[in-house]
């Protein structure tokens, strides 16, 4: 498993370390430009062979202080290294931070500074590998719309092939990384966002949630995390109390990601017999609609339930039985006939909504609920109260898991998807691990947000993440 952070939780990290006297600000940017160094040429070890051309964009803020310390070690093994600077004038470094300010005339001593507003095109392409290093993590804004068309100028291409090899540090600019998304805005009722496509995205001691969530997987491209020795400064500012300040506003849990159930389930005990193992019911829709509710019933068989059964309308059985091994089959026409089932106290589990249709979801998700097991509620178990969710939270308990897909989250939390939608214009952008939480926390269960990054949240605020492909 990974813990994914927030941009504030990472500052909150540096500082406590930072305080503890075990590093300084000036050597964790050493370490941080060393570490770029380091999975570039990792990532293409025919660099290391012989010097090459870079091109380096440097940002006003500690981002920018680890693209010079990355220039200065290029340069220390023979490289022909430019320099650009964004947001403040070459001559006057007074606005820097200080450790800026410092990695800044360690350059200077080497190379020329060049605005970044006479960086052009030609010798942007013509160069071996370009360093992002203009904003990072700290990004809070859009990007300064005379800075968006001059980088849409440079780094938009039309023969992608030919595009120098790009790598950011931390984040390619313009991405928020809290929530994956792009940092953008409207004009006359049209979007605009702009993030460069990274071939590398080099990040340090912790992933973000925005490398894993919405665009950040794309314009990232392979992500690196270097280690810059902040494990103890982790554990400081984890524990933390929050009157002290590490976490700001609150204490907030990380995110993790790639969650893996544990080796030995509960349900797969080693002693006793099928019915300490765990039953389980899915129901399933009629003729021709059980697919999804076999599958749900093959899950629950792998996962270490001792028994499982599928409960459908009689005229669907045979089909059912026809396509499943090992599970067993019941007819569960109707409310009458779910109750019964309900009633035998060894049945555990239920799973509701693939297929059955939304006046059968209607008459059974009540009853389910009552009944008070461990449940999951999914497709049309959901969109059967798209009407009235209030209705549903009513009837839902902790044991419940909601497994909406976007469509389904928008029936069911409107108010919060219409939030997520909506352009991302400050950082932190609002996320869907934000999304999920506050739905997990509106209905007093587990909702599961699925989609190519899923996200799942308890009422608590424990959020686990997945991202497709990853």
């Amino acid at each position: 498993m990974t813990e994914l952070l927030t941009a504030a939780q990472m500052r909150a990290i540096e500082q406590a370390a930072i305080d503890s006297g075990e590093v300084t600000g000036l050597e964790l940017m050493e370490r941080a430009g060393r570490g770029v160094v380091e999975a570039i040429l990792d990532w293409r070890p025919e660099l290391a062979e012989k010097p090459h051309r870079a091109v380096v964009l440097c940002g006003p803020g500690n981002n920018g202080g680890d693209g010079f310390v990355v220039a200065r070690l290029l340069h220390a093994r023979g490289w022909e290294v430019e320099v650009f600077l964004y947001g403040c004038d070459p001559d006057d470094l007074s606005k820097l931070p200080p450790d800026v300010q410092t990695n800044v005339r360690r350059w200077v001593a080497l190379g020329p500074i060049q605005p970044i507003a006479s960086l052009d095109r030609d010798a942007f392409h013509a160069s071996h590998i370009q360093i992002d290093a203009l904003f990072g993590s700290g990004l809070s804004r859009k990007l300064d719309g005379d800075l968006h068309a001059h980088l849409w100028e440079v780094f938009d291409g039309d023969d992608h092939s030919t595009r120098p090899s790009l790598v950011s540090v931390d984040a390619p600019s313009g991405l928020c990384l809290d929530s994956g998304r792009v940092l953008g805005w409207r004009d006359n009722d049209v979007e605009f966002d702009f993030a460069p496509c990274s071939k590398l995205t080099v990040t340090f001691q912790f992933p973000k949630r925005g490398h894993y969530l919405g665009h950040g997987p794309i314009v990232c491209g392979k992500l690196r995390v270097k280690d810059i020795g902040l494990g103890q400064g982790y554990e400081r500012a984890l524990h933390a109390r929050p009157e002290e300040g590490r976490w700001p506003r609150r204490v907030e849990p990380p995110v993790v990601l790639g969650a893996r159930l544990p080796t030995r389930l509960p349900l797969a005990r080693r002693d006793g017999h099928k019915y300490s193992h765990g039953h389980v019911l899915v129901l399933a829709g009629g003729v021709g609609k059980g697919g999804a509710a076999r599958l749900a019933a093959r899950g629950a068989l792998r996962v270490g339930a001792g028994l499982v059964t599928v409960g459908c309308p009689k005229a669907a059985v045979n089909e059912n039985a026809a396509r499943l091994d090992a599970i067993m089959l019941r007819p569960v026409e109707d409310a009458a006939a779910l109750t019964e089932a309900v009633s035998d106290k060894r049945l555990n589990a239920l799973c509701l909504g693939p297929g059955l249709g939304i006046e059968r979801a209607r008459a059974l998700v009540p009853l389910a609920c009552e009944a008070e097991r461990a449940m999951v509620l999914d497709a049309d178990a959901l969109t059967a109260f798209a009407g009235d969710p209030q209705e549903l939270w009513a009837l839902t308990h902790p044991h419940c898991v909601l497994t909406p897909h976007e469509g389904e989250f928008g029936r069911l939390f409107p108010d919060i998807l219409k939030k997520l939608k909506a352009p991302a214009v400050r950082g932190p952008a609002y996320s869907k691990v934000d999304a999920t939480r506050e739905a997990a926390a509106r209905a007093g269960c587990v909702v599961l947000f699925k989609g190519p990054d899923t996200v799942i949240a308890d009422p608590s605020g424990r959020a686990l993440g997945q991202r497709r492909g990853l």
